[in-house]
């Protein structure tokens, strides 16, 4: 169970580096510097290497995405094999029948470059990611108590994220380069991951609903957030971030007291 759980956290890591490693190729404009050839690229061996730094950065987005199908694989055989919870299996097997439609947007994304596409193809990065942090959660559920308390800091650190991603949001106070980018959404996939693990890790309905809440608005600004800014939209971004840490923090608060009071009344004893 141990090595699975390490394999499945692992698994969910590798998926949002390949989200960001995305982020990076588009914010770089190399997007579309293998010549539009899927999944040729424009250098030597007739297309099999890149010719220049552009062309190796959408290559070798392709070649991290191409590992991470591999894995992700991987990883549901395990679940199987290992006779898992039906959670768990059922997670990472949802995962593994997304991807086709993944490397289909990502062909797409390549031979026909349209605005829509792109937001479908991160829509369903982040769809296969949250299933395997799913997956991922509830292979690490354990003594109530334990698990409880992991859900509470879990809380906390999405709100904590919340914060420096509002900071760093597009037309703030940075320029939105491809370093301020990949930073944003790596905050933003941090705290997705972590809202995740709190709903799934908190027992009462309340409080999970409000991590769940957290988490929802984090999806909506990954996958909204593949378009042009405007001023508006900047705005929102900001406000949204807002709700996102005030839910952390409720969510955090909410089970902080539920701790206290089934611990003290026995109800996390779990003999």
């Amino acid at each position: 169970m141990t090595r699975f759980r390490r394999l499945a956290a692992g698994t969910a890591v590798l998926a949002a580096v390949t989200m960001l490693l995305g982020v990076f190729t588009a914010a770089e404009g190399a997007g579309l510097t293998c010549a539009q050839r899927w999944p040729l690229c424009d250098g030597p061996l007739g297309g099999l290497l890149p010719a220049n730094y552009l062309s190796f950065v959408e290559w070798f987005h392709r070649v991290v995405a191409g590992v991470t199908g591999l894995v992700v694989l991987g990883t549901t055989v395990q679940a199987w094999r290992a006779g898992l919870s039906a959670r768990v299996r059922y997670a990472t097997t949802a995962a593994l029948l997304i991807l086709p439609a993944q490397v289909i947007l990502g062909m797409l994304t390549v031979t026909t470059y349209q605005w829509l596409i792109l937001v479908a193809h991160f829509a369903t990065a982040t769809a296969i990611l949250g299933l395997l942090v799913l997956a991922a959660a509830w292979s690490y559920e354990g003594p109530m108590a334990e698990t409880a308390t992991r859900a509470r800091n879990a809380a906390f650190l999405g709100a904590a994220l919340a914060v420096p991603a509002a900071v760093v949001s597009p037309r703030l106070l940075f320029s939105f380069g491809s370093a301020v980018q990949v930073g944003y959404y790596a905050l933003l996939l941090a705290a997705f991951a972590a809202f995740l693990a709190a709903a799934v890790w908190l027992r009462a309905e309340r409080t999970s609903f409000v991590a769940s809440v957290g988490a929802a608005v984090l999806a909506g600004l990954l996958v909204l957030g593949r378009q042009n800014y405007g001023e508006t939209v900047a705005v929102a971004t900001v406000v949204a971030l807002g709700v996102v840490a005030a839910c952390g923090l409720a969510a955090g608060r909410l089970a902080g007291r539920e701790i206290a009071v089934t611990t003290s009344s026995g109800i996390f004893s779990d003999d």
